[in-house]
């Protein structure tokens, strides 16, 4: 029974919210709304390809929201190509970031937050980059 892989993601917000996420995550990350059906509540499923891998549903007070609580997600991570062009995106949408290098991985990382304060990571390998 083991684990394969992350199936996705799901951030439950009031929706002039969601609606400020979807739009971040489609321009600046460049998801894709993609198909979303059998829900009555108001979403979107955001898709990298043919893989939906964030979920994004309408808060309605379902119970209190958590806002203090001890552990939280401290970010999620997507794995890109082409550095250079995703710190021009970056740049020309003016969305702040710090890098970071990982010798032991060959790796070089981009961090940000998205509108809401959730971390975001992107994971270059440079072996696979032309820096």
């Amino acid at each position: 029974m083991p684990v394969t892989q992350l199936n996705h993601y799901n951030l439950r917000t009031p929706y002039e919210t969601m609606l400020k996420l979807k739009d971040f995550y489609c321009d600046v990350l460049g998801l894709a709304v993609g198909p979303r059906e059998g829900f009555t509540s108001r979403g979107f499923w955001l898709y990298i390809g043919d893989t939906h891998v964030l979920h994004l549903a309408e808060y309605r007070g379902e119970g209190e929201p958590l806002t203090n609580v001890l552990t939280t997600i401290d970010h999620i991570s997507f794995t890109c190509t082409d550095l250079p062009a995703m710190e021009a995106h970056l740049q020309s949408r003016g969305v702040h970031y710090t890098t970071r290098d990982l010798p032991v991985l060959n790796v070089r990382q981009i961090n940000f937050k998205d509108p809401v304060g959730n971390g975001i990571e992107l994971f270059f390998y440079m072996e696979n980059e032309a820096v």
